[in-house]
């Protein structure tokens, strides 16, 4: 991209985002073409059907050209789509548990969100995602946050987190 850049950043629900609010009105002064651009963000999107994304577009003023960037969904969200009982997490997380998840999704999400979490190996990026399951009220294979943690710890899910 040569020319003047204009750089847009939204929150676009996976897979259906549309030419109006919020990408419409931040781009229709650039001349892109806006079909083009939706369309790119909801092929790149279409895997996190409903959940929000955040998504960032650079459009070249002069060239039209434009390229999207998107970026992860938040943890706590990748949580919540695998619980089949709850569409949000708790207001009392250390009291109302709202919902379950198998611990092979915390190890898919852990993997999903390696760029991003600060653990050094697989095993404590899941023990970060199953933090966030207690933040939210979510037992792991129904059990508590503490629980799980102790047999990662006891070596006890060696074999899945790999």
């Amino acid at each position: 991209m040569a020319g003047q850049k204009v750089k847009v950043s939204a929150l676009v629900e996976g897979g259906k985002a549309s030419a109006g609010p919020p990408i419409g009105p931040a781009l229709g002064s650039t001349g892109v073409n806006l079909y083009q651009v939706v369309q790119k963000i909801n092929e790149i999107t279409s895997e996190y059907k409903g959940l929000k994304v955040p998504v960032n577009i650079t459009v070249d003023r002069e060239t039209k050209e434009f390229e999207v960037e998107v970026g992860m969904p938040p943890t706590s969200a990748l949580i919540i789509k695998e619980v089949k009982e709850t569409e949000k997490g708790s207001g009392a997380a250390g009291t109302d548990l709202v919902g379950n998840i198998p611990f092979s999704k915390i190890v898919e999400i852990a993997k999903m969100k390696e760029k991003v979490l600060f653990g050094k190996d697989l095993k404590k990026r899941v023990k970060t995602i199953i933090g966030t399951c207690q933040s939210c009220g979510i037992t792991v294979d129904g059990k508590v946050a503490k629980e799980i943690i102790k047999e990662i710890n006891d070596n006890k899910y060696d074999e899945m987190i790999k």
